[in-house]
């Protein structure tokens, strides 16, 4: 029998497919209606200790949730469960974490990745994990809710997840100094109807691998994946050969190729696929109210102008371990995590207002800031799967 499904790690790409989507301008599509039935979160409202609002971008947080329950706090029938290769649990986990920025002076948009074991300092005391902050805030919500009574159970699950999203996006200002402008989270579920609404993404792998706890089982070579395979492909760790860091490339790659499919021309004007996608994000995606969809379009397209570039932070220590001893983690340096972070807008030696890193298609990946060797960065024009292996042209480069 297959393990229970904790470490479920994938994409929000639902969010920009359907933000494209609307861009698309198809009379069909009724804006005001979208807006109306995607799911909207305060969560951004009265963050302790927020950093200032002038970092030098607008800064998006993108999370992936593993939560068994649909955007509305609905919990996922068995079946569906099934089809997601996993089972009911109690808790949520966080396990994507994307920070998007876009530099206000119109320099090429960075999208950089927290491993989701970082041990970082958390609103509720002391350090954990990254991905734990949101759950473990939630739960101490839905248990005084609980304890007060009067509530039924959906409502006790919203109610508790706004908890959890504020004490995330807290730890993450807290651990980043970056102000969080806006807030995107995609579910389990929405992560698989939107696979399945593009017919399969293209992946490439540089070897067959397999995993029990993701599910994962696949060959070597290029392949379409959707659906629970798509699931396993993004949450496979094990068996890899940098565990979670090739984990994330995965991810990176992946968003890729999704975003690459979205914005082909056969998407873009199959209007079955096109109302499906939008249902995707309907059914599963929570976003902040002052995230103007038309907005995020454009940005979602620059996205895919191959200008983009993936890094991840640098990390210590890629198998430490707790002060207990009990748990695996990720040892991270926070001011150099800082300062990292803060360098992909305003670089050392150039001025505030100064662009740097690749501009264009074919600019090398070595110009871009990278994860301190700790994760490749990857461009949509140029990725790089492996270190010092840049990949070029449109399709998903191979990866591990």
């Amino acid at each position: 029998m297959m393990k229970m499904a904790r470490r479920v790690g994938y994409l929000v790409v639902a969010v920009i497919s359907a933000a494209t989507v609307v861009a698309a301008g198809y009379t069909y599509l009724k804006v005001d209606d979208f807006r109306d039935n995607v799911t909207t979160t305060p969560a951004l409202d009265e963050i302790p200790n927020s950093p200032p609002e002038d970092d030098g971008a607008e800064d998006i947080l993108l999370v992936g949730s593993d939560s068994r329950t649909d955007a509305k706090g609905k919990p996922l029938s068995r079946e569906m469960l099934a089809k997601l290769r996993t089972t009911a649990s109690v808790g949520v986990n966080t396990d994507t974490l994307i920070i998007v920025r876009f530099p206000h002076d119109g320099g090429p948009p960075r999208a950089v990745s927290l491993p989701r074991d970082s041990w970082v300092r958390v609103p509720t005391g002391g350090k954990a994990k990254i991905n734990s902050a949101y759950g473990v805030a939630k739960a101490a919500e839905a248990a005084r809710l609980h304890q007060r009574g009067g509530m039924s159970a959906e409502e006790i699950e919203r109610a508790s997840d706004e908890r959890g999203r504020r004490a995330l996006i807290q730890t993450v200002q807290d651990f980043t100094k970056v102000h969080i402008d806006h807030y995107a989270e995609v579910s389990l579920l929405g992560f698989y109807l939107l696979t399945e609404a593009l017919g399969g993404v293209e992946v490439c792998l540089n070897a067959a691998t397999s995993d029990a706890d993701s599910g994962a089982n696949f060959r070597a070579g290029r392949q379409t994946i959707s659906g629970s395979e798509a699931l396993a492909y993004v949450r496979q760790r094990k068996n890899l050969p940098r565990g979670d860091l090739d984990r994330i490339v995965r991810q990176q790659t992946f968003l890729a190729s999704a975003l690459h499919k979205v914005l082909s021309t056969d998407t873009l004007t199959d209007n079955r696929k096109l109302r499906r996608l939008v249902n995707a994000v309907e059914r599963s995606v929570v976003l902040d109210p002052d995230l103007d969809i038309l907005e995020f379009a454009q940005k979602a397209r620059s996205l895919s102008s191959r200008q983009v570039t993936f890094v991840t932070i640098p990390v210590e220590n890629i198998n430490g371990r707790s002060p207990d001893g009990k748990q695996s983690i990720v040892v991270v340096d926070e001011k150099k995590v800082r300062a990292f972070v803060r360098d992909l807008i305003r670089p050392k030696g150039n001025p505030a207002g100064t662009s740097s890193g690749p501009s264009a298609p074919g600019a090398s990946s070595s110009q871009a800031p990278r994860g301190g060797g700790s994760s490749p960065g990857a461009a949509l024009g140029v990725l790089t799967a492996q270190e010092g292996e840049p990949i070029s042209g449109g399709r998903a480069p191979c990866v591990n």
